[in-house]
């Protein structure tokens, strides 16, 4: 376990913790909600843009970065993205899918979202599940990932967030082990956003925080500040990219049986590689779920720490079916130009599909209001 702290300059802190473990047909619109859950597999193409008003690689390549139920939803047709950001100033939630009909013929995709999460205000959660040999796993953890974290959250106060998200795999791998068949998993990517106080011992204005350095002006103005901080946490190849400055910084990492770090952790655990692919059947070699597997396929995630800066106007969570025809950059400067996050999260839908994507697809832009 390789644990390590954030510094106040918006730095990205990456954890990989221990991975050793005890073994477009139809389209809905729903503008206002405090959260919404995804699971279902009977619809082609979704788009949602909600909102709280109304309710309660090359080996290294992945290591890139900043060394850096269903609640009660209300129709509104004033959904502009001026007046969303009027009335919600800390982030806004773009939301495409599709089954891709061409090549699937069900969607095994999953995804939730919620704003002011577990009753904070600008508190927020976002996750991707992209389910494979069948949508039970994915499907449970787009209705239940989110209550989990919860509780393992409320339970562990002590911990950091990196840790919490460990824990919150590890319970949620156990459960879907024991309910959602011998073969259903999914690959997963949850991203958690709040603010924290900036702690005296952090850094003041550009200085060390030292008697030498600070004054005392300073030292009260710190105790004033605040600082809005983004963790992810994956499995599997689903992906979260931050757009820092036009720039693609990647918070999350592919393991893939061609991942020479995830081959050998499999081979040395008694498995093996063949054709890139986890004795030969399985392309990731992470998921939630896949009890038949999971000696070598273990759900111990990917963590990262980011401190968020006004350089920083969006993240896109997605899963491989965009990412297996759409580089990092290119989908940055794909949408950069869009404020209005459906828009964005829809362009991107339908650039994988133009690129002849092969899998479900389902993408998410959160605009960020770090201003």
């Amino acid at each position: 376990m390789s644990l390590s702290k954030s510094t106040s300059n918006g730095e990205t802190v990456k954890k990989d913790l221990n991975s050793k473990t005890e073994n477009s047909d139809t389209t809905i619109v729903i503008p206002n909600a405090t959260s919404h859950k995804k699971s279902e597999g009977s619809l082609e193409s979704l788009e949602l843009t909600l909102s709280p008003s109304q309710i309660t690689p090359k080996e290294n390549e992945n290591y890139q970065g900043l060394n850096a139920n269903n609640s009660e939803i209300k129709q509104s047709n004033d959904n502009s993205p001026s007046r969303q950001q009027t009335k919600f100033p800390y982030f806004q939630i773009g939301v495409s899918e599709d089954r891709n009909k061409r090549c699937r013929r069900t969607m095994e995709d999953a995804h939730s979202f919620f704003y002011d999460f577990a009753g904070v205000e600008g508190q927020g959660f976002f996750a991707i599940f992209d389910g494979h040999a069948g949508k039970q796993a994915a499907e449970w953890c787009g209705s239940h990932f989110h209550e989990t974290f919860q509780q393992v959250l409320q339970k562990n106060t002590h911990r950091s967030i990196p840790e919490v998200f460990h824990l919150a795999f590890l319970e949620a791998d156990k459960e879907l082990n024991q309910s959602a068949g011998k073969h259903s998993g999914c690959t997963a990517i949850a991203a958690f956003l709040r603010t924290e106080e900036i702690k005296d011992s952090e850094v003041t204005n550009g200085k060390e925080n030292t008697p030498q350095a600070t004054t005392a002006s300073e030292i009260v103005e710190s105790k004033k500040k605040s600082k809005r901080v983004l963790y992810t946490a994956n499995v599997g190849d689903a992906r979260a990219v931050l757009c820092r400055d036009g720039k693609a910084i990647r918070l999350s990492y592919d393991h893939k049986g061609s991942d020479a770090q995830e081959a050998k952790r499999i081979t040395d655990a008694g498995g093996f590689v063949m054709n890139n692919r986890v004795n030969g059947v399985l392309a990731v070699t992470r998921s939630l779920g896949d009890s038949s597997m999971k000696e070598f396929v273990v759900g111990n995630p990917y963590t990262t720490e980011t401190i968020l800066t006004e350089k920083d106007p969006f993240l896109i969570l997605a899963c491989d079916g965009l990412w297996d025809v759409c580089e990092d950059q290119d989908a940055v400067d794909l949408i950069k130009g869009f404020t209005d996050p459906q828009i964005a999260s829809k362009n991107l839908l339908d650039h994988a599909l133009q690129n002849f994507s092969t899998d479900n697809l389902s993408v998410m832009v959160v605009r960020l209001m770090n201003g």
